[in-house]
């Protein structure tokens, strides 16, 4: 699997300075956090659901969600099970006629679910990455996190666990520290095998009867905002305790009214792609790129997405601009292991070594997973060569 490879050679080519590195399944830990991207979610009971993860992973789908919880009634729970089965045979056939499928993860609903599962689908259990364990808190993500165990035992594979931090615990404010205390000694004592953290920011909005416009991000709501924020702050850290927090999803991919202005500036795309600027704001995608960037701002990697449609942006503005790489690995020569100050290439900034070592570090983790950029390459460019005819 490699980011953009559903683009030809010499369009990969023209576009990246340093083009995405291959990944598998089987690849590092730390490697597969941030391959995550946009990870696209599907109700487990699609009846061609196998034939739909075949279609979304050529077009560039690196990480997908097979959800048998909020996403189906509650009536629909089995059948979405024994689908999961039938449709993860044909995967497992397919896999071994040589086609690429994106990491998969199942959303459960309990801890008896992952056992359960794993033993009905027996050998094409190696299609499976993990599974997605919704409302985490300590009291309810230890069974969780054993039942993984004892899943893993049971089959012989790693299989990974991405908590869903959505539990009103966590959002009230006089529960919060408390419950992400738990949650931190939760998630560290079984580190190996937590490879993300999920904002379910849906959830929390539901909380306090919310829902944000499609003019707004999760930033413009302040409750919310706040949650991200302390979250980060105990679970993301850049010390070697945090872990990678991915960005919230964002619900809207047809055309709404609007109330205030588009968010896309007109100059990125003057004399390359005015068409698509329309685009992308007729279908309230200004938004959605204004989320991800300040998703990043504020320490959070990839995103939960609900419509196809959203994964090139993630994509394209995780791409690693010419700039930021030429700084990141200015930072980390190793002449500058002492620290200091120096200007960077592009001289419009200052880079002190020591404090944006960190961020180096991780820019150019992402590097090798989206790409560098070419010097005058941007996102616009990136974009539209993701998007079929955009």
């Amino acid at each position: 699997m490699r980011h953009f490879g559903h683009l030809p050679p010499d369009i990969r080519k023209a576009l990246f300075h340093q083009e995405p590195g291959e990944f598998t399944a089987d690849s590092p830990a730390r490697t597969l956090a941030v391959a995550l991207g946009a990870t696209l979610y599907s109700p487990a009971t699609r009846p061609k659901l196998a034939a739909d993860i075949l279609k979304q992973s050529a077009r560039g789908v690196m990480s997908m969600v097979l959800c048998l919880e909020d996403s189906i009634g509650d009536g629909d729970v089995a059948a979405g099970e024994e689908n999961l089965v039938r449709q993860f045979a044909l995967l497992d056939e397919a896999a071994a006629a040589g086609t690429n499928l994106p990491l998969l993860f199942i959303r459960v609903r309990e801890p008896g679910q992952i056992p359960d599962l794993v033993r009905r689908m027996g050998p094409t259990t190696r299609r499976l990455s993990g599974f997605v364990l919704p409302k985490f808190t300590e009291e309810r993500g230890v069974p969780f996190l054993e039942a993984l165990v004892k899943a893993e035992s049971a089959c012989g594979r790693r299989l990974f666990a991405m908590p869903v931090l959505e539990s009103p615990q966590l959002l009230h404010l006089e529960s919060r520290t408390e419950t992400l205390q738990g949650i931190a000694r939760t998630v560290d004592k079984y580190r190996e095998r937590v490879l993300a953290l999920r904002l379910g920011v849906t959830d929390f909005c539901s909380a306090y009867g919310l829902r944000r416009a499609p003019d707004m991000t999760a930033y413009d709501v302040h409750i919310v905002a706040s949650v991200i924020s302390d979250v980060v702050n105990v679970l993301g850290r850049a010390d070697g305790t945090g872990f990678t927090v991915t960005g919230p999803v964002w619900e809207y991919f047809r055309l709404h009214e609007r109330m205030f202005k588009p968010q896309l500036r007109r100059s990125p795309f003057l004399g390359r792609a005015e068409e698509l600027r329309t685009a992308l704001i007729e279908h309230d995608m200004d938004g959605l790129l204004r989320e991800i960037e300040l998703d990043r701002a504020n320490g959070l990697q990839g995103k939960t997405c609900i419509h196809p449609s959203h994964v090139a942006p993630v994509h394209a503005l995780s791409v690693v601009s010419h700039e930021e790489f030429s700084d990141a690995a200015d930072i980390l020569r190793p002449e500058r292991g002492d620290g200091g100050v120096l200007r960077s290439a592009y001289t419009n900034k200052m880079n002190e070594v020591k404090p944006h070592r960190a961020w180096a570090e991780r820019t150019l983790l992402r590097a090798e997973a989206f790409g560098v950029a070419r010097e005058g390459i941007g996102f616009v460019e990136l974009l539209t060569a993701s998007l079929p005819q955009a």
